[in-house]
């Protein structure tokens, strides 16, 4: 039996993001509709099309070949309408996870003016900093720190980035400037909830310098970059952040120069997709454009 191409195209749609509701809101359709659909779609292929993941659901061998011809359907729609003007493949949804500093300051930006071109494009960015997942039912992008090891995905390195100690002016001048390590222990650490660190990679400053204190900690890194700038402590921050304010001081840059590596997973058939490959393609130019400034010559550069 040959599958009916609406069936199919309820298929991409859950593929996309992982979840039926999801689907049926963008079909303008209901759960139970979207879910008969695959049941009939399977139905016709004689296996199925999607299995239970974390979070919602993934496609199978079959699914993905189902997604494949899915696709073919989706673009020889696109060119119906009576135009002579080439749709634009670089549309709908691409989701993706990422830290929160890389978020706002590499993929932001890339996005942003990706989607000058591409009206049609809508990213979502989840932030959080944690491994890579082994399941990552619709997700598109991870972007994690440190090597990851996956199953059924594809990583590649995006290049490095440097990390090093700050306070800030105020703070130096009211509390004095650490010269050494020993009197770098009189001050507080601004990071991580040591709790609550997923990464290995990010140990640096509690395995640097064991001896000294939590001052004020946080999952979030931006907020790592305020409270130094506020005075809460001395904070161990990505030089492409802190560098952007003066009022920061880099402390001891010899002795703290951690550089880490910026990892991107993918689900091995998201880059068949043309609007993940052109968010994969802006987020690596953004990544070269900014080379300097991850690692830790930003202020150099601008002579400040």
């Amino acid at each position: 039996m040959n599958p009916n191409p609406d069936d199919l195209l309820v298929l991409l749609a859950v593929s996309r993001s992982g979840k039926f509701t999801t689907a049926a809101q963008a079909l303008g359709l209901n759960h139970t509709t979207v879910s008969r659909r695959i049941a009939a779609l399977e139905k016709a292929l004689g296996g199925r099309v999607l299995a239970r993941a974390a979070g919602g659901w993934e496609v199978t061998e079959l699914g993905a070949e189902a997604v494949a011809v899915a696709e073919r359907v989706e673009a020889a729609v696109g060119t119906l309408g009576g135009s002579d003007e080439t749709p634009d493949p670089i549309t709908g949804v691409v989701r993706m996870t990422a830290t929160d500093g890389f978020s706002a300051y590499i993929a932001a930006p890339a996005v942003a003016r990706l989607r000058r071109d591409h009206p049609g494009l809508s990213v979502e960015i989840i932030t959080v900093t944690r491994r890579a997942l082994q399941q990552r039912s619709g997700l598109d992008i991870e972007v994690v720190v440190g090597a990851p090891q996956v199953h059924r995905a594809e990583a590649f390195e995006l290049g490095e980035y440097m990390l090093g100690m700050y306070a800030s002016r105020a703070y130096l001048a009211d509390r004095g400037n650490p010269r050494s390590i020993k009197e770098l222990t009189e001050h507080q650490l601004v990071y991580f909830v040591d709790s609550m660190l997923q990464v290995d990679d990010l140990d640096a400053p509690r395995r640097l310098v064991p001896s000294m204190r939590d001052g004020l900690s946080s999952t979030n890194v931006l907020v790592h970059v305020e409270a130094t700038r506020a005075g809460a402590g001395v904070g161990f921050l990505p030089c492409f952040m802190a560098d952007l304010h003066h009022d920061l001081v880099r402390l001891l840059p010899e002795t703290f120069a951690e550089l880490l590596p910026y990892w991107m997973v993918l689900r091995p058939d998201a880059m068949r997709r043309p609007a993940v490959a052109a968010v994969v393609r802006a987020i690596r130019e953004q990544m070269a454009v900014h080379k300097e400034a991850l690692m830790g010559r930003g202020r150099e550069a601008r002579g400040g």
